[in-house]
């Protein structure tokens, strides 16, 4: 059994009612009695995926799912001599099935609408959310409506959306404003809202914590390195390590490590500070734009995450964003989108600052695909080189 539960308050509160936030204005998590989870459950063999831990998962209907989960976990030995790190890791979540991690906690979200009974889905989005909202509702023939800030969405995310049916409306202003109007209009309207401040959704996303630990032979990494956005995965993570832990399956949790744009850090800042509130970024820029928010929903939980796991916040600029988007295709054959790569980026300058320490083992989180902002890719990437069709010009451009 479980309850949705205030991290600020303790109150509890029913798991079919439909609910955001605590009447204290606090965040909510899905809380579990372990005492009735039996962890051969979770350990048991199986193919990697979300619905392999479903003892750990709140809906009791048949889910919603495009078999996402079980993306790979590569170890990356040529960045490990590089970086000059005994071990490291790149769950590539850009493997789903719509290219993002956010397909994760949309089988959970959209699976608990339809148990809910509710009749539409919504969201506010950088981009892979609204793509990831689109494509479950299609699955589960439920309409959705997504917001978007006008200009600042990479165009593979828009055309998933569109493709798949949703109601996209691109308004004037940021992520931050297209938040809120998405809240009132399920408030108003009685649409389910699947943002991450939504507990429900972030219970999908920390199957990422159980993939990487049943990688590794139910042991965890050292570190976990992340991008931060609106800070539900970073929490997500945690919290599935931590109840790995509280289970007897894994004996830690590893230190949580988020890395933000150095033009949108507001948990950077507030972790400089030694801080649980955050001091929002009314303009938040950077060329990695799943991670372009400025007044991240989770942010609590994501300190909280942070400091409880003995972690660390950094920011690294967008050329330290793509210098490893470049080096991360190049030196592993693993493409991401730039906010993926800030990961690698954050990696290198923890090492740096001593942060990390060189016989650690780390993971790190790579969030999205390459293919979901090619225009990003192709501006930072050399040109084709043209060549006349003759076989003497091939060589020439091949051998100098």
């Amino acid at each position: 059994m479980y309850v949705q539960r205030c991290i600020e308050c303790g109150r509890e509160y029913a798991p079919d009612e439909v609910v955001y936030t605590c009447e204290c204005g606090g965040l909510l998590e899905i809380a579990y009695n372990l005492d009735d989870i039996d962890p051969s459950t979770i350990t048991a063999p199986g193919r990697l995926c979300v619905w392999k831990y479903r003892s750990l998962l709140p809906v009791r209907r048949e889910p919603i799912t495009l078999l996402e989960g079980g993306t790979p976990l590569y170890r990356c030995n040529e960045l490990e001599r590089e970086l000059g790190i005994r071990e490291l890791y790149v769950k590539h979540e850009g493997m789903n099935p719509t290219g993002s991690f956010k397909d994760r906690g949309m089988t959970v979200g959209v699976s608990k609408a339809l148990e809910l009974g509710m009749k539409v889905v919504a969201c506010a989005s950088t981009g892979n959310t609204s793509a990831s909202l689109a494509i479950y509702g299609a699955r589960a023939n439920i309409p959705a409506v997504v917001l978007l800030p006008s200009g600042k969405v990479a165009l593979g995310k828009v055309a998933q959306a569109l493709m798949h049916g949703a109601k996209v409306l691109s308004i004037q202003g940021n992520f931050d404003e297209a938040l809120e109007l998405v809240r009132q209009l399920c408030e108003s309207e009685g649409f389910y809202l699947l943002n991450s401040v939504n507990p429900y959704r972030l219970e999908g996303q920390k199957t990422i914590a159980f993939e990487v630990a049943e990688a590794l032979g139910w042991h965890v990494p050292d570190c976990v390195v992340l991008p931060v956005g609106n800070a539900g995965n970073i929490s997500a993570i945690y919290k599935g390590f931590r109840e790995l832990r509280d289970l007897g399956i894994t004996e830690s949790v590893p230190k949580m490590c988020g890395i933000q744009a150095e033009g949108s850090k507001p948990i950077v800042e507030a972790f400089a500070a030694r801080a649980l509130e955050i001091a929002p970024e009314p303009t938040p820029e950077t060329v990695a734009t799943a991670i372009r928010i400025g007044n991240p929903v989770n942010a609590k939980k994501a300190l909280s995450a942070i400091y409880e796991s003995g972690g660390y916040a950094v920011d690294v600029s967008d050329e330290q964003i793509l210098a490893s988007q470049r080096a991360l295709a190049q030196r592993e054959g693993i493409g991401v989108e730039p906010a993926s790569a800030a990961s690698v980026a954050g990696l290198k300058k923890l090492l740096d600052m001593g942060v990390i320490q060189e016989d650690e083992s780390v993971v790190c989180i790579t969030t999205g695909h390459l293919l979901k902002d090619p225009e990003t890719a192709i501006a930072n990437s050399p040109p084709p080189i043209e060549v006349d069709a003759t076989i003497e010009a091939v060589k020439r451009a091949v051998f100098g």
